[in-house]
């Protein structure tokens, strides 16, 4: 029996991106002082969430084996904008990540994300995909944009795509202990190709009290704000910490040190729990995909979603270095936010597609 499409929506996937938009804009509000006035973030946040549906409904109904069958030129299309950010790109807090034009600015780096998921997917889908000539053409597409991507400075971006392709490799059957061993290689000559802020991110995770008037600051700053605001928070628009701009960037990297500040444990607690249903859905999506290619899309989308949240809410309690990676749906930014209400869409699409639908 064949369904309309209306029909196969997962509209629980759907209702926890809703509220999880809606408790960014909330902490976004606080974030910037109730200032809610033409300019404001608050109301950029709303275009980006307008323009995030769009594109979202785009790729929820153009089908992914369509998507997939034209990934060489999305790939290129990849690679122009992030040459495009080294050449005239638009340098912010010493690292060269925008492009502008006119007044609108975007961070090619958080769609790469998304092109290369598909890109992947579709390579690792073939299946000759682990034969040794096919798998070294597929690193290189990887090492590509990364390196690109690592001249910007983004080394939580690289982290993030080196994360989902090595996930992806292991979904196909590669073997785990060779992905294991190039991961130990990685660790192993980081040292040498980290910049001198990014070695500096690293000791200070490693000894919380070394430079806490310097490099120190912000970390020492969040976990003061996490912790104080205890079970219940100091509550909403009223968090010292956020309110008189001791914590760095919170509305952006450290929005879940306002949140925790203001709406306590329970607070964040219920934005985990969101974001474990979140997760849940994602790999659902790809466990019942019809087909392999949904599967490994699928896949990567969940390692997006799992690593971006798993580092910045780390980061901000000082279990894992800080790495500039926004809070997923709930940071301020339009380049992150488009982006992954796209992967909602091609979840959608999946979802949408495990079995005819049209009447």
């Amino acid at each position: 029996m064949y369904k309309t499409w209306w029909q196969k929506i997962d509209y629980l996937l759907l209702i926890v991106m809703l509220i999880l938009l809606a408790y960014g804009l909330i902490i976004v509000y606080s974030a910037n002082g109730q200032e809610a006035g033409p300019g404001s973030e608050v109301r950029r946040q709303l275009l980006y969430i307008f323009i995030g549906i769009v594109l979202m409904v785009v790729f929820a109904s153009i089908d992914y084996h369509f998507l997939a069958s034209v990934e060489l030129y999305l790939y290129i299309i990849n690679l122009i904008l992030l040459l495009a950010v080294l050449a005239y790109g638009k340098e912010a807090l010493g690292a060269q990540r925008w492009i502008s034009i006119g007044s609108f600015s975007f961070q090619p780096s958080e769609f790469a994300k998304i092109f290369i998921i598909i890109s992947i997917s579709a390579r690792l889908s073939d299946e000759n995909a682990l034969k040794f000539e096919k798998l070294a053409v597929t690193f290189l597409y990887l090492a590509l944009p990364m390196i690109l991507i690592l001249k910007q400075p983004d080394l939580g971006t690289s982290l993030v795509l080196v994360s989902i392709f090595f996930v992806m490799l292991y979904i196909r059957g590669w073997n785990p202990f060779l992905i294991l061993g190039l991961t130990a290689m990685g660790l192993t000559i980081s040292p040498f190709v980290l910049k001198e802020y990014q070695k500096k991110r690293l000791f200070v995770f490693v000894d919380p009290g070394m430079d806490p008037t310097g490099a120190g600051w912000n970390l020492r700053q969040s976990i003061i704000g996490v912790g104080s605001g205890k079970l219940l928070g100091k509550g909403l628009f009223s968090g010292t910490q956020t309110q008189l701009r001791f914590v760095p960037e919170h509305s952006r990297d450290f929005i879940f040190t306002v949140l925790c500040e203001e709406l306590g444990f329970i607070g964040g607690t219920f934005l985990v729990t969101l974001y474990f249903i979140l997760l849940f859905k994602t790999v659902q999506t790809a466990k019942y995909s019809r087909d392999l290619l949904g599967t490994l899309i699928a896949t990567g989308i969940a390692v997006l979603f799992f690593f971006h949240v798993f580092v910045n809410i780390g980061m901000t309690m000082g279990i894992m270095p800080i790495t500039g990676l926004p809070l997923t749906f709930m940071s301020y930014g339009g380049s992150s936010l488009i982006s992954n209400m796209m992967a909602i869409g091609l979840l959608l699409n999946i979802s949408m597609r495990r079995e005819k639908f049209f009447k």
